[in-house]
């Protein structure tokens, strides 16, 4: 999905309570970290996302001993607003997939966190899983990796099992 030029991309990163106040992982601690809607990293690790969807999709469906906390993020927009957030547990419909949003909206209004909804493949901008502790996917996560605190990025790598 192409996003209008003058809006921003919010990406929250679930699961991670790096900043003060943050919720413990299994609540969805909230990190945001602002992207351009043109950045060519973010669009290559949606691209990527989106192009191995289909294998993800039929591993969450079985998944595998050693694999657990299988995620989708998704935009949700308001207005010429978007944020991206992750979806925690998730389980396709008829029409497309439902879930329940895992982060505290910092940009958009019309969504809460915790918030069931429902959504179409066109609205997946990611996936994750992990696998004996290390995250698989997550490709966003990677991009913003590379953007945030080097105490932050290694923060994450300890205790979240990022290996990007």
């Amino acid at each position: 999905m192409k996003l209008p030029a003058r809006t921003m991309l919010s990406l929250m990163l679930a699961l991670l309570p790096v900043s003060a106040g943050a919720q413990s992982p299994d609540q969805g601690g909230d990190r945001l970290l602002t992207v351009g809607p043109d950045d060519p990293e973010m669009a290559a690790a949606t691209e990527q996302a989106r192009a191995s969807l289909d294998q993800f999709l039929t591993l969450s469906e079985t998944p595998p001993p050693g694999t657990a906390k299988f995620k989708l993020k998704v935009v949700i927009e308001d207005g010429n607003a978007a944020e991206h957030f992750w979806v925690i547990p998730f389980h396709r419909t008829a029409t497309g997939f439902a879930g329940t949003l895992a982060n505290e909206p910092q940009v958009v209004h019309n969504v809460v966190n915790g918030q069931d909804i429902e959504f179409t493949r066109d609205d997946i901008s990611d996936w994750g899983y992990t696998k004996n502790g290390r995250q698989v996917g997550s490709f966003t996560v990677c991009v913003m990796l590379k953007k945030m605190p080097r105490e932050d990025v290694d923060f994450l790598r300890n205790n979240y099992g990022f290996d990007c």
